[in-house]
């Protein structure tokens, strides 16, 4: 792929004048002017205007001067922390919940618990990126700390199924912030030559993390007095200590304007932005899982959401300041990555989810499937540092994009070639494999976004890619799940259809894999192949997405990835 980056230099930052040098307290910023004229904007390979979407008079940028490493390390270090603690919460729910659910009688929180924390998690990132260009990124990942420390406060005092769940959405507000405040961090204070080994070091803290979750939460679960509460207390110091560690050391300026703070805010894109998400996943989570699908809550939710969408398209598209600029998403750089984004997500989420149940009915244990998983976050650590590297050596990304994907596309192909013949151990490559195509992937495709745009657009490109990856997950599942259901029943009905009492034990093994161990005489040869059958029917599946994600990676022109914040 050739570059365009000879045709178009990416001067985005305009030269400083006196009349039009914003001021700050801080003695680590320096002024960008604002747009001083009104002649047309400069365009650059993409199509986009060079000073951004949004050409607003009064709205001023300021780039915060590079920083001391030893400076930029605690600043980032107290980022990261969040990460860390932010991933651990995420999964730590997988060994607690059915505590959680006996202790309190409910069987139906089980699913609710997860659900609640993901749904306010993916709804709470994407627009975090223009509330703290607003507000400012310290604000920002102080109140994220709050309520992330508050929500699991609730969750560790919890008297009641419903103070639990409102818990967990609490905390997932708040998760959502650290996450996806600690990269806009990153983008403000570190070049963009070095911005992907920073961004590699983040996803180790976020691997790292969501590794140890379920097993930091089944020690604390067995072993401690106070049980699964400690798990969620135990997190409130550091997050407190994080709190406070923001405020006094994160000092990036917000934009400025002569409007008032509110008056900047798109309040009608917040509430189409949420609501979308929130109906979606809610749908789509419930959909098959807490419901049927042809309950009211899916059929409603679903094609509600898409109503809502096209809501936001129309809007966000006629706003003078959207919470996530429709027109610049739609660039070609941006929406290639925001699309490899969602298809890569959809791959590993759905493996996630499967290959446990493949490794299981094949005999392994729960723990032991675990296990083979682990192998996906040191993936994920050693290729997206990897990918940094190369990227603060070279100065270019494109073919480190492709080399990823394919990467990423080997480990899919491994899990294609698992069967009831295989070792099991098969799964743990391929999940290398792919957590290494995914971690290079994420760090290239936020540089090549945020290299794409103007220095005042790095926070809601990253969004957008934000917004990707949370729809990608969860249709990632769900789609998942549909082809494999759909799959096992047809073969095990093609198998055994014509039996005495079929239809109730075939119901049993769709949803209880227990009954392995209680199958009639003369049924488990052919129920293990119908198994296979349908897990081979879901690798395709996943195989087709990773080389869509291949097409679109493959999309994304080149820029510059300047040494200097001010991008000169």
């Amino acid at each position: 792929m050739p570059s365009d980056e000879d045709r178009h230099r990416h001067e985005r930052t305009p030269l400083l004048r006196p009349d039009h040098a914003a001021t700050t307290s801080s003695s680590e910023v320096v002024a960008v002017a604002a747009p001083t004229s009104p002649s047309p904007p400069r365009i650059n390979g993409d199509g986009v205007g060079e000073d951004g979407v949004n050409n607003d008079d009064d709205e001023r940028t300021i780039v915060a001067k590079q920083l001391p490493l030893s400076r930029l390390a605690f600043i980032m270090g107290t980022a990261w922390l969040g990460v860390f603690l932010g991933a651990i919460d995420s999964t730590v729910i997988a060994t607690l919940s059915a505590s959680i659910a006996s202790e309190f009688k409910s069987l139906s929180l089980l699913s609710w618990l997860a659900t609640a924390y993901l749904i306010s998690n993916a709804a709470c990132q994407p627009i975090s990126g223009r509330l703290t260009d607003i507000f400012g990124r310290g604000p920002g990942l102080i109140f994220s700390n709050i309520f992330f420390a508050a929500g699991n406060l609730i969750c560790g005092l919890a008297q009641n199924d419903s103070v639990m769940i409102a818990g967990r959405v609490i905390a997932g507000i708040g998760g959502g912030g650290l996450m996806s405040i600690s990269t806009f961090i990153g983008s403000d204070l570190i070049p963009l030559r070095n911005r992907g080994i920073a961004q590699g070091i983040g996803n180790i803290c976020y691997g790292s993390g969501a590794m140890l979750g379920s097993v930091f939460g089944g020690l604390i679960n067995d072993h401690t007095r106070w049980g699964w509460r400690l798990a969620f207390l135990i997190q409130v110091p550091p997050v407190i200590f994080s709190a406070f560690a923001a405020a006094f050391l994160i000092k990036v300026p917000p934009k400025q304007s002569n409007k008032s703070l509110l008056a900047r805010i798109d309040f009608i894109g917040v509430l189409l932005t949420t609501s979308f998400l929130v109906l979606l996943l809610l749908g789509l989570n419930s959909g098959g899982n807490q419901v049927p699908w042809t309950h009211p809550l899916p059929l409603v939710t679903i094609p509600l959401s898409l109503v809502v969408f096209a809501g936001f398209l129309w809007w966000e598209g006629r706003a003078r300041q959207p919470i996530i600029p429709v027109r610049l998403l739609m660039t070609r750089t941006v929406l290639a990555a925001c699309v490899c984004n969602l298809l890569c997500t959809m791959v590993v989420m759905a493996g996630i989810f499967h290959v446990p149940l493949y490794l299981q009915v094949l005999g392994d244990s729960p723990t032991g499937a675990g296990l083979k998983m682990l192998p996906s976050p040191l993936g994920v650590s050693i290729f997206s540092v990897a990918a940094g590297y190369l990227m603060k050596r070279t100065g270019r990304y494109y073919w480190l994009g492709i080399s990823g994907m394919l990467v990423f596309i080997m480990g899919v192909v491994i899990f294609t070639l698992q069967g009831k013949n295989q070792p099991l151990w098969q799964s743990s490559v391929a999940f290398f494999f792919v957590g290494g195509g995914y971690g290079a992937m994420l760090t290239v495709t936020l540089l090549a976004c945020v290299a794409a745009v103007d220095h005042s657009q790095q926070a809601v490109v990253t969004s957008g890619t934000y917004l990707a990856r949370s729809v990608g997950g969860t249709v990632g599942v769900t789609v998942g799940s549909a082809v494999y259901q759909n799959v096992l029943k047809a073969s095990l009905w093609a198998r055994f259809g014509d039996q005495p009492g079929a239809e109730e034990e075939i119901r049993r093994i769709r949803n209880d894999l227990g009954e392995l161990k209680r199958l009639p005489e003369g049924w488990h040869d052919g129920v293990i192949d119908s198994f296979m059958e349908a897990f081979r029917g879901l690798w395709l599946v996943m195989l087709v997405v990773a080389v869509g994600a291949l097409v679109s990676i493959s999309l994304i022109r080149h820029h510059t990835l300047h040494a200097t914040l001010e991008r000169r």
